[in-house]
């Protein structure tokens, strides 16, 4: 059975390896001085980024989800918007991922949000079969202009 419950400070050797892996899957590096960053938001309670970590029976970090809420122009309520979701690859299928986004979902509908998103890769196809079943394709493209900072 999978647990999910939020991050806490005890949690950080438990979630690092997991960010690694998240990291490496989308062949992306980031700074270790980022990554002390993004813990940090992850554990203050006044920045609006949060998150939660999935452990299996034993108790072994699994997966994590981290979210954020933001404002929107076609909503008088917020958005939750899913950024980072990743699951242990021996763990995959196992259900962690699908509690993992009920676990944002519910931490949304309990905040009166209007809706969860998220965005994954196309050639993403492990995870785009879970989340076929769990939300609706909306069928954007998406566009970024990086901003070299």
């Amino acid at each position: 059975m999978t647990e999910i419950r939020p991050l806490a400070p005890a949690d950080r050797d438990a979630w690092l390896p997991l960010w690694h892996g998240y990291l490496e899957f989308y062949e992306s590096e980031l700074s270790d001085e980022q990554t002390a960053l993004t813990w940090n938001r992850l554990l203050d309670p006044q920045f609006p980024i949060h998150g939660a970590l999935a452990t299996d029976d034993a108790g072994r970090a699994i997966g994590f989800v981290h979210w954020l809420t933001h404002a929107a122009t076609w909503s008088a309520a917020p958005y939750v918007y899913l950024e980072d979701l990743f699951v242990a690859p021996d763990t995959r299928g196992s259900g962690a991922g699908r509690a993992l986004i009920a676990h944002v979902t519910e931490w949304a509908r309990e905040r009166d949000a209007a809706k969860v998103y998220w965005l994954t890769q196309e050639t993403n196809t492990t995870a785009r079969t879970l989340y076929d079943r769990v939300a609706t394709s909306t069928g954007f493209v998406h566009y970024e202009i990086g901003l070299d900072r």
